[in-house]
């Protein structure tokens, strides 16, 4: 691929990146997230929340930038890519268009770039998938792991025969990829959702938190900041429930909590699909104007949810720029070395020295216009 095209592609995904940054992408909420109508109970009292959709745009322009200047004139011929996530949610099509999109801006052929989504979200799945790429010859792929701790003797081998493996969407502590991890900051998505969810409750009431795993570190980390934020607060945690990565079991887990709960009020979900199960488990009870929901991620129907109230605001991130800022460390690292990519990611470090940040931002209803804007610019929408 010439140089011509591959500065010139990249030059207009920064420009609308920095674009974004820099304008109406972010906003105080000025409207009102009630907890909705229908289900015929009364409209609870408007609460506004204050949304942020900025995330990391500005600085992951530039590191994408440093890498494609650094990368210029270099054969990428022998790059063979891959991003494997941890389950089929609608979540990661944002990730798949954004690692294709890497891809295509580098030169990369399709055919080296390889997307997976466990069908149903096992770790047999994605075990499998890994053995896949080993064999036809993958030299490095980003990876959500399932389960972190099993994945640490594959990345270990993988990594010793010279494939990059770079964490996404969950840090990999303990492993041969612990250095470097491109996603939200855990923690501070968890404890932005713990403030959006006092404020929903005025600092008063009983929460059960619902997760597809609770051992996962972006899960255990999200849900220790969200427990941090309600310090100080009258808001108790009633119940943690693991759904293993199923939206059915999320709702039914949800209808029995609300069934046998009648003091729980929130209802906070770690996972992508968890919000719209709960806001079905909600609606379904009759209860969308007593109990709130906050939730992760910005699947369809949770914005849809949003739009209508039923769930309050939810904490999103960047799947996008987890999928194209890794395909461009996944190819620096195979044609300059580990050491010169890390040189030129160092800058961009959170103050931990190994998390890349995706960004984390706060859709509510009143910034809902202004994050679809920006889904629709990045082709995502």
């Amino acid at each position: 691929m010439l140089r011509t095209r591959r500065s010139r592609t990249l030059a207009t995904a920064t420009a609308v990146l920095l674009s974004l940054a820099a304008t109406g992408c972010s906003k105080s909420a000025g409207g009102s997230d009630t907890a909705g109508s229908g289900s015929g109970t009364k409209a609870a009292a408007p609460i506004t929340l204050a949304g942020s959709v900025t995330f990391n745009q500005a600085n992951l322009a530039k590191l994408d930038a440093a890498l494609n200047s650094a990368l210029a004139g270099k054969d990428l011929s022998k790059v063979d890519i891959a991003m494997v996530v941890n389950v089929a949610a609608d979540y990661w099509k944002a990730g798949q268009v954004g690692f294709l999109k890497g891809c295509s801006d580098l030169g990369i052929a399709k055919s080296k770039c390889t997307y997976f989504a466990p069908p149903n979200g096992k770790l047999t799945e994605q075990n499998s998938e890994l053995e896949t790429l080993r064999s036809q010859g993958v030299t490095g792929y980003s990876i959500s792991a399932i389960d972190p701790t099993s994945a640490a003797g594959t990345i270990h081998t993988d990594v010793q025969k010279g494939i990059s493996v770079l964490a996404i969407d969950s840090p990999l502590p303990g492993t041969d990829a612990a250095s470097l991890y491109l996603g939200t900051p855990n923690y501070t998505a968890g404890f932005q959702a713990g403030t959006a969810m006092k404020q929903v409750l005025g600092g008063k009431g009983k929460v059960a938190i619902l997760v597809g795993s609770l051992t996962a570190s972006n899960a255990t980390q999200r849900i220790a900041g969200f427990e941090a934020a309600l310090k100080g607060t009258k808001i108790t945690v009633a119940q943690k429930v693991n759904d293993n990565l199923q939206a059915s079991t999320a709702t039914s887990d949800a209808e029995t909590i609300l069934a046998n709960n009648p003091d729980v009020n929130g209802l906070y979900g770690v996972y992508s699909y968890d919000g719209p199960a709960l806001a079905q488990a909600v609606t379904s009870a009759g209860k969308t104007a007593s109990v709130h929901i906050v939730s992760d991620d910005s699947d369809a129907q949770t914005l849809k949810f949003i739009k209508s109230g039923v769930i309050s605001g939810t904490v999103v991130q960047m799947p996008y720029q987890q999928g194209y800022t890794g395909a461009y460390i996944l190819a620096a690292e195979k044609v300059l070395g580990k050491d010169k990519t890390m040189a030129l990611v160092k800058p961009y470090l959170e103050k931990d020295g190994s998390t890349l940040s995706s960004g984390v931002g706060l859709v509510t209803k009143s910034d809902l216009g202004a994050y679809q804007s920006l889904e629709s610019q990045l082709g995502i929408g």
